[in-house]
């Protein structure tokens, strides 16, 4: 292993992205005794109640970005849909972590899937679509139902159409931008899981156990940990996860989502920053995914991601947050993101329910 020098307390972590995930950034860095700078074009963003120093400027601000990095010791980001621009701007003048080359396979369905299926990792089959011709040619290939997504900007079941018969194809085309589009064959699983991981700057690699994952209108309701799974699957689960970050020569968090059909692991996408399918290891783990993904990027060893007890995450979306004094128990652990606006669809806190089992309970 190669020996690196850790950045030493008080050194300035660089963050892209001012969101919740941006915000347990941050409190993650403040208890190692680090400073986190914030880079954010909204002047809203929840992250910035929680440093005294961020930038609000456009991500294509290229004085902002050049005194941003002056000021910080290390960048990362709490989303991938920051531009190439910026971070190839970022990354010649501070080290950047993940890398852009991680960042850009993440950002193109295309390039992710066919990155990790030469891997030997399997992945749902799939075409590219540029034409509705196309279309109409990959759903004779894949069969019905099949999801069409875009191949970029996609989220919380944003940018994607399920198809169930051919007549649905040219609306569907032209309803999603950007272009070109992909069309995935449907899997029909039993459960869906995701497994969070670690690469540290020393190319160790440290990864939290599987968590069981439920959608509601396709966001993220809950995460159950333990999943339940063989423990061979888990195992094979985390072999994935791992060797995708090895294969990327990944440095930080990384969250791989899997269908689990039978005893099939399918990867259904990564996501190369902290995850919301990790908030569990919060509340239960010796060592929380944010502040793993601090350790990671400063060069510091990464910490034990061993879980100390059974736990239900539970996002809290849209209004739900006034509920929240009257409904916590007393295993419950709430973080609430500081958001002024509450939304339809919006993630406005989560609720780590310690010691239990069962989403539904």
């Amino acid at each position: 292993m190669p020996t690196i020098e850790p950045l030493p307390q008080g050194s300035t972590i660089g963050v892209l992205g001012g969101g919740q995930l941006g915000r347990m950034l941050a409190l993650a860095a403040a208890r190692l005794g680090m400073k986190t700078h914030i880079f954010c074009p909204d002047p809203e963003s929840p992250a910035f109640d929680v440093t005294p120093r961020k930038t609000v400027a456009a991500y294509s601000d290229e004085a902002a970005l050049e005194a941003f990095a002056a000021a910080v010791d290390v960048v990362t980001y709490e989303f991938e849909n920051v531009p190439a621009a910026t971070a190839a701007f970022l990354a010649a003048r501070k080290p950047l972590f993940p890398d852009a080359r991680a960042l850009a396979i993440s950002q193109n369905r295309l390039e992710e899937k066919g990155f990790i299926s030469g891997l030997g990792i399997p992945v749902a089959a799939y075409r590219p679509v540029d034409s509705v011709a196309a279309l109409e040619t990959a759903i004779a290939d894949l069969g019905l139902p099949a999801v069409l997504k875009t191949t970029r900007l996609g989220y919380d079941g944003k940018g994607q159409r399920t198809l169930h018969a051919a007549g649905e194809a040219a609306d569907a085309f032209a309803a999603l931008a950007p272009k070109p589009l992909v069309l995935e064959a449907f899997v029909p699983f039993d459960r869906e899981i995701s497994v969070v991981t670690a690469r540290g700057r020393d190319g160790s690699v440290r990864a939290f156990e599987p968590a069981e994952n439920v959608h509601r209108d396709h966001i993220l309701y809950t995460s159950t940990v333990p999943a339940a799974i063989r423990p061979a699957l888990a195992e094979a689960a985390v072999a994935a996860a791992n060797a995708i970050a090895e294969a990327l020569g990944y440095v930080g968090v990384l969250g791989v989502e899997f269908f689990v059909a039978g005893e099939t692991l399918l990867v259904n996408e990564i996501a190369p920053r902290v995850h919301n399918s990790g908030h569990w290891t919060e509340a239960v783990c010796v060592t929380d995914q944010f502040e793993q993904h601090i350790r990671a990027i400063c060069g510091w060893p990464l910490g034990d991601p061993t879980r100390l007890a059974p736990v239900v995450m539970e996002n809290l979306i849209g209004d739900e947050i006034p509920t929240i004094p009257a409904r916590l128990a007393s295993g419950d652990r709430p973080q609430l993101y500081g958001k002024r606006e509450a939304r339809p669809g919006r993630k406005m806190g989560h609720l780590n329910h310690v010691g239990r089992h069962d989403p539904a309970a």
